[in-house]
């Protein structure tokens, strides 16, 4: 028996896609205070570099959850900000912030056994 619950175009994969994303979720919530510019949240993120930064801030804004945000002058300006519906994504990823470190050194602990039984298993 199958199940239609976790199909290509199911509306729980989409969700579980955009926050399994590498950056999706630490760029979303690092907006959470207001808009930034690119180079301000390169230096609160940290460990992310220009080009990933931007392809993951395009990527927001495909999904509907970043707007983009041009200011004329000399030079230009561009900042982003979460929508609405970026938003209603900031209680899930606290959730998930708050699981991690709850259990996240129990997942360490279990990944570092796994390792010394079977070396290079990952």
């Amino acid at each position: 028996m199958t199940t239609d619950a976790f199909l290509a175009d199911c509306r729980a994969r989409l969700a579980f896609d955009l926050l399994s994303h590498t950056w999706n979720a630490v760029v979303l919530w690092a907006l959470r205070e207001g808009p930034r510019r690119p180079v301000a949240l390169r230096e609160q993120i940290g460990g992310i570099s220009s080009k990933v930064l931007t392809e993951t801030l395009r990527r927001l804004q495909y999904n509907g959850l970043v707007d983009r945000h041009e200011h004329p002058g000399a030079p230009p300006r561009v900042e982003y900000e979460l929508t609405a519906l970026g938003r209603t994504l900031l209680g899930p990823i606290d959730a998930v912030g708050a699981w991690a470190f709850t259990y996240g050194d129990k997942v360490m602990a279990a990944q570092e056994a796994a390792d010394t039984e079977q070396p290079g298993a990952r």
